[in-house]
């Protein structure tokens, strides 16, 4: 049995450069499909929902946008609610951003890029509000920091991030998801080591302290995410730490 006390550092499978193409398109459309029964969706359009919205088109950039199903999903968002927004996903992986242009081809507000979001690059883009999904615990504690403190300073409004939050439930509750449904090994090994590797609150709340950050809500929502919201001055997204 793992130890939940402390975050498991192990390397996950779609996180390598030897990962198969095919095996991870695979994984990219269960991925999905496990959002949409999970709700994985609802903790980004909540904190979207928080935000002051002008009339004026509003950029998002998802980063370790993965397939691109956030953003699509946004786009979808935006639409129903009359918001006007141009989307660019970031990652570091082709075969990721590749999938993701091609099943994002009806959407003509989304763009991808293909770099590591470490890279001083990425400090050249511009966004209103920076946004990652399943995307935080990829990194060690030292490097989230970083992250962090990038991602603040490349919005000119909020940082939403959507993650798991580390528990024995959520552990088991996912293996024993992707043992009945999935077909892709890939989202078998991850999707419980993803949980593993995930931080707790009083993590999240060392790590905002870390990256000098104040400004911010930390919330718990289901199915066992963390909602972060940073917001910068003359925001209005919240600006205490809440939630169970």
């Amino acid at each position: 049995m793992p130890d939940f006390t402390i975050r498991t550092m192990l390397p996950e499978l779609m996180d390598q450069p030897e990962a198969q193409e095919a095996e991870t398109r695979m994984a990219l459309k269960e991925i999905d499909t496990i959002n949409h029964l999970l709700g994985g969706y609802s903790v980004i359009f909540d904190a979207l929902d928080k935000l002051s919205w002008s009339d004026k088109t509003v950029r998002i950039m998802d980063l370790g946008c993965g397939g691109g199903d956030m953003l699509r999903a946004v786009a979808d968002w935006a639409l129903k609610n009359k918001r006007h927004v141009d989307l660019i996903g970031i990652d570091w992986n082709p075969v990721m951003t590749s999938y993701a242009r091609e099943e994002s081809i009806v959407f003509p507000n989304i763009h991808f890029k293909t770099m590591n979001v470490l890279d001083d690059r990425l400090m050249d883009e511009k966004a209103d509000v920076i946004i990652n999904s399943l995307f935080c615990h990829h990194f060690d504690n030292e490097e989230l920091v970083t992250l962090v403190q990038r991602m603040y300073n490349l919005a000119s409004q909020a940082v939403v991030i959507n993650d798991i939050h580390r528990h024995w439930f959520a552990y088991y509750s996912i293996k024993a998801l992707t043992a009945l449904f999935s077909r892709n090994p890939l989202v078998k090994y991850d999707a419980a080591l993803s949980v593993a590797r995930s931080l707790t609150r009083k993590e999240w709340e060392n790590t905002l302290q870390q990256a000098r950050i104040s400004n911010y809500s930390l919330r718990w929502m289901w199915a066992w995410r963390w909602q972060i919201i940073i917001t910068k001055e003359n925001q209005n997204a919240g600006s205490s730490q809440q939630g169970k």
